[in-house]
């Protein structure tokens, strides 16, 4: 009998527990966005983005058989009052890295690729221009062990010149 209750009391405890922490720590404001309604069109999403605290956004819209559409929101640099515009370059981070990992997984999951098979295996046209290419597994790249160092990082990358593509 004294044990139920101990368990009980317990469960409880932890009931309003985990209640106040979701009350004090979940974002409410993001999460009542989904019960706002969508902006009219992709200028106005562009600029609720902003509202939202983005610095600068850029959104390409390329639809089969029609003409690509830019826009373009917000800062490109905000430190020199420079606004976003659509052919503008901005270093992204990692965010990428995240969709190409997922997109590896799924295209793995259903056998159309091999992450066990190497740069060359897939891009012959790399071999000669990435050293160790035909050693480097699709596997080693999504870990980030490819031991390919990232250019952008050096102190004379110039992001205002278009760089061709490498695949190419």
């Amino acid at each position: 009998m004294k044990n139920k209750k101990a368990l009980t009391l317990l469960r409880i405890a932890a009931l309003i527990v985990t209640l106040t922490s979701i009350y004090i720590f979940a974002p409410w404001q993001f999460a009542l966005y989904y019960f706002y309604p969508l902006p009219a069109n992709v200028q106005a999403q562009t600029q609720e983005a902003i509202e939202q605290g983005i610095d600068g956004i850029i959104v390409y819209i390329h639809k089969q058989g029609q003409q690509p559409e830019y826009f373009a929101n917000g800062w490109h640099n905000r430190k020199h009052k420079i606004p976003a515009y659509p052919n503008a370059l901005f270093k992204i981070g990692s965010i990428r890295k995240l969709y190409d990992a997922a997109a590896l997984t799924k295209l793995a999951a259903i056998g159309r690729i091999d992450i066990d098979k190497t740069l060359a295996d897939y891009l012959p046209s790399l071999i000669g221009r990435i050293e160790n290419a035909d050693k480097i597994t699709l596997r080693m790249m999504v870990k980030h062990k490819s031991g390919i160092p990232n250019y952008t990082d050096t102190d004379n990358f110039d992001w205002s010149i278009t760089y061709p593509d490498p695949t190419r």
